[in-house]
């Protein structure tokens, strides 16, 4: 399959590192952790699928988690081998999984609470810890068949950042998320409907950096839970008050963490970075 090309932002020079966003977001999400990273790393952020400056969400097919990875392999070709996975949410899960595909070409790892639904039904289908996401994301479609991007977005937002967090989000801001919504229902497709068993990352033998919110839903925490206990050469580094959004509403405390977690991982690939709560 021919993949278009993504819009990717670019600094510094170095090992390289890519950097996916989350969802409802754009490659502008990691601005300031390329200016931490820039002076010793080459830093790649590129807009996926129908977010930023990169090619709309294709209607033609049903995506899925390797076709955002797929969308990705320029930047990957660009930042060299090997080179480290930045990811956040959805961006997490991209990361992941493009990390499976191509293992030795992955130096490290860096993700706060990759969204990888399916494990949870894995575990058990149906999961309670999965259901107030299929709930939010089944509101927000409701409100898409209504010609309401904004009601959408107030429904996405709020789960994930809490109750009221919509209203307080600057109407300039509000635009580009609601217009995003229109992915919504694809994203989830590709996050549920991920047929990668858990099993399989235990394969994935590189560091990796796991970072969790402890205000964060049961459904990124359930995630979290699976995946922690499965990966071989995990650190995981729990922010006790921040949520899910944490890499967007502290970046500054996400940043330094991933800045330290590169820079121990920066040269020798497959060093195993220690486990630990």
């Amino acid at each position: 399959m021919t993949y278009p090309t993504p819009h990717v932002r670019e600094s510094g020079t170095g090992p390289g590192v890519v950097c996916v966003h989350s969802n409802a977001s754009t490659s502008s999400q990691w601005r300031a952790l390329m200016d931490c990273l820039s002076q010793d790393f080459h830093v790649f952020a590129p807009d996926s699928f129908g977010a930023g400056q990169s090619p709309a969400w294709p209607r033609d097919r049903i995506v899925t988690l390797s076709d955002e990875a797929a969308l990705l392999e320029p930047v990957f070709e660009a930042a060299g081998s090997p080179f480290s996975l930045v990811g956040h949410s959805y961006g997490g899960a991209v990361a992941l999984m493009a990390a499976l595909a191509r293992p030795s070409r992955v130096r490290a790892i860096a993700v706060y609470e990759p969204t990888l639904f399916g494990l949870l039904d894995e575990e058990h289908p149906g999961h309670v810890a999965a259901s107030g996401i299929r709930s939010a994301v089944a509101d927000a479609v409701r409100a898409l068949e209504a010609h309401d991007p904004a009601g959408a977005a107030q429904v996405f937002i709020d789960y994930w950042m809490g109750p009221g967090t919509w209203s307080r989000i600057p109407a300039a801001r509000q635009a580009p998320i609601a217009a995003s919504m229109v992915n919504v229902a694809g994203w989830a497709n590709a996050l549920f409907s991920e047929p990668t068993p858990l099993r399989a990352f235990r394969a994935l033998k590189v560091p990796v950096l796991y970072m969790v919110g402890g205000q964060s839903p049961a459904s990124s925490r359930g995630v979290a839970r699976l995946l922690t206990s499965a990966l071989p050469h995990v650190k995981v580094l729990e922010f006790g008050e921040l949520g899910h959004m944490g890499p967007v509403t502290h970046p500054e405390l996400v940043n330094d963490a991933v800045a330290d977690f590169l820079s121990h991982n920066a040269w020798v690939r497959g060093s195993a970075a220690s486990r630990s709560t």
